[in-house]
């Protein structure tokens, strides 16, 4: 199809034009197979899809989102309708909480948050007809125990809709691990250049039919020019989180030992409470994590991160600039354990995307800022 070109071409088109009548018939009756209109996608958007695909053994197919959430959002109405109940861990990234309150509610869809390391067992309703699983959790990284979600959620007949933004494919499958969709923010990890807004929803054949019909009534659709800056970010992919992941590590052993740091709240350190579960399911660890001050409140915290030096202010992550933001779970949380709640409540709590720069040089540049943050008290 590329006639040799390395990098697949960029397809831009919104309308198809056919030969006649007869060619206009034959592609409307094999929408799968070749150009019809462009909500449909070009050669551009079915590479990225085909090679997202690939990535997850048993996998049937994949489609794209203009975000994140909107891959959440098209897998979770893919299997419910009125009256359905949906598990959701509380742990969840924010805007997929806000989705099951705000927009499934009203269409009479109930959610309930349950403890990320909870036996969902005890939650199930009835109508339950999806979980919805993130692991680790935004914010506070804990590690769930997917095959024993997948197993109760098999033997329901129950949807399970996995958010794998923090690991990708590469670090933790999936559909191999028996998920039913895989979801994506492609903003982060996969694009990695902070340039473009997109997710991905990759499933099995048991429900690959109906993710593609209701993607379609939606009129879901990627422009061209995003698609391929995916495709790019793709191919580095690897070698980004290889670099990042052990940059990462090496901060947080470093931030483990400093004295205004209570608690460093990443799943490859020992230590951590979900090290065994994220040692026995993950290949290895990406760049984002978060770190418990021990004292202080939101004026102080600001003394560490307002002047670093190589840390961006900002939200998002997985590009190849190291991000810093503080981190309110106060309000977001409603399932969680009287142990959680007492970890956390009141806590200075910061996130840090770890990027491209030299780990020595962010370790100075904490160091630096960890030192403004304790001369306040």
């Amino acid at each position: 199809m590329t006639a040799g070109i390395v990098n697949p071409p960029v397809w831009h088109a919104s309308t198809i034009l056919f030969d006649d009548l007869a060619a206009l018939d034959a592609a409307r009756s094999h929408l799968d197979q070749g150009l019809f209109y462009g909500r449909r996608g070009t050669p551009t958007q079915w590479a990225l899809e085909e090679a997202l695909t690939a990535l997850e053994p048993g996998a049937a197919g994949t489609k794209l989102y203009p975000s994140g959430v909107a891959a959440i959002a098209a897998a979770l109405l893919t299997v419910v309708r009125a009256g359905d109940h949906v598990l959701m861990v509380d742990t969840a990234y924010e805007p997929s909480r806000a989705f099951a309150d705000r927009f499934l509610k009203p269409l009479g869809i109930a959610t309930t948050f349950y403890p990320p390391t909870a036996d969902v067992t005890a939650f199930l309703q009835p109508s339950t007809r999806a979980i919805l699983i993130e692991s680790p959790g935004s914010l506070s990284f804990e590690v769930q125990d997917v095959p024993a979600i997948v197993a109760v959620a098999r033997a329901h007949n129950i949807a399970t809709v996995m958010d794998n933004t923090w690991a990708t494919p590469l670090l933790f499958s999936p559909i191999a691990h028996g998920v039913d969709f895989s979801v994506q923010a492609l903003t982060k990890y996969t694009g990695g250049h902070s340039d473009l807004m997109m997710g991905s929803v990759t499933t099995t054949a048991k429900y690959w039919g109906r993710l593609k019909t209701k993607s379609y009534l939606l009129g879901y659709c990627v422009g061209p020019d995003d698609a391929y800056l995916a495709l790019r970010g793709l191919r580095t992919l690897g070698l980004r989180l290889e670099r990042q992941g052990a940059s990462a590590l090496a901060v947080a052993e470093w931030l483990q030992g400093h004295p205004a740091v209570a608690r460093v709240l990443h799943p490859a350190l020992p230590g951590d409470p979900g090290h065994a579960l994220w040692q026995r399911d993950f290949t290895g660890a990406s760049g984002l994590f978060a770190v418990v001050l021990k004292r202080g409140s939101r004026p102080h915290t600001a003394a560490l991160i307002d002047h670093l030096a190589h840390f961006g202010i900002g939200f998002s992550w997985g590009g190849y600039e190291s991000l810093i933001l503080p981190v309110e779970l106060d309000g977001i949380r409603t399932a969680t354990s009287s142990d959680s709640a007492k970890l956390f409540a009141g806590t200075q709590i910061v996130r840090l995307s770890i990027g491209l720069e030299d780990p020595a040089d962010l370790i100075a540049d904490l160091a630096a800022g960890l030192d403004r943050y304790e001369a306040q008290f």
